[in-house]
Protein backbone atom coordinates (compact mmCIF):
# COMPACT_ATOMS: atom_id res chain seq x y z
CA UNK A 1 0.00 0.00 0.00
CA UNK A 2 1.61 2.87 -1.15
CA UNK A 3 0.71 6.12 -0.43
CA UNK A 4 1.89 9.81 -1.98
CA UNK A 5 3.71 11.72 0.47
CA UNK A 6 3.55 15.87 -0.22
CA UNK A 7 3.53 19.40 0.44
CA UNK A 8 0.87 21.95 0.28
CA UNK A 9 0.55 25.72 1.00
CA UNK A 10 -2.26 26.88 3.11
CA UNK A 11 -3.99 30.05 2.69
CA UNK A 12 -1.82 31.44 5.96
CA UNK A 13 1.47 31.00 4.54
CA UNK A 14 2.37 28.04 5.96
CA UNK A 15 2.94 24.17 4.58
CA UNK A 16 1.18 21.55 5.94
CA UNK A 17 2.88 17.17 5.26
CA UNK A 18 -0.05 14.83 3.92
CA UNK A 19 0.27 11.36 3.59
CA UNK A 20 -2.68 10.06 1.29
CA UNK A 21 -5.70 12.11 2.52
CA UNK A 22 -3.97 12.21 6.24
CA UNK A 23 -2.13 15.51 7.65
CA UNK A 24 0.91 14.27 9.00
CA UNK A 25 1.72 17.79 10.38
CA UNK A 26 0.78 21.62 9.75
CA UNK A 27 1.98 25.31 10.17
CA UNK A 28 5.54 24.62 9.11
CA UNK A 29 7.77 26.75 6.94
CA UNK A 30 8.12 25.27 3.34
CA UNK A 31 11.93 24.59 4.09
CA UNK A 32 10.79 22.49 7.27
CA UNK A 33 7.69 20.64 5.11
CA UNK A 34 10.40 19.65 2.73
CA UNK A 35 12.57 18.40 4.96
CA UNK A 36 9.78 16.44 6.81
CA UNK A 37 8.81 14.78 3.48
CA UNK A 38 12.39 13.93 3.05
CA UNK A 39 12.81 12.34 6.05
CA UNK A 40 9.87 10.28 5.64
CA UNK A 41 10.65 9.06 2.26
CA UNK A 42 14.15 8.15 3.54
CA UNK A 43 12.29 6.00 6.47
CA UNK A 44 10.12 4.28 3.87
CA UNK A 45 13.19 3.69 1.65
CA UNK A 46 14.93 1.64 4.60
CA UNK A 47 11.91 -0.16 5.03
CA UNK A 48 11.46 -1.35 1.85
CA UNK A 49 15.20 -2.20 1.96
CA UNK A 50 15.42 -3.70 5.02
CA UNK A 51 12.06 -5.63 4.78
CA UNK A 52 12.56 -6.53 1.66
Amino acid sequence: MSETIRVCPTQDGTYTVYRGNLALISGLTRLQAERYEASIARQRSGLLTAGG
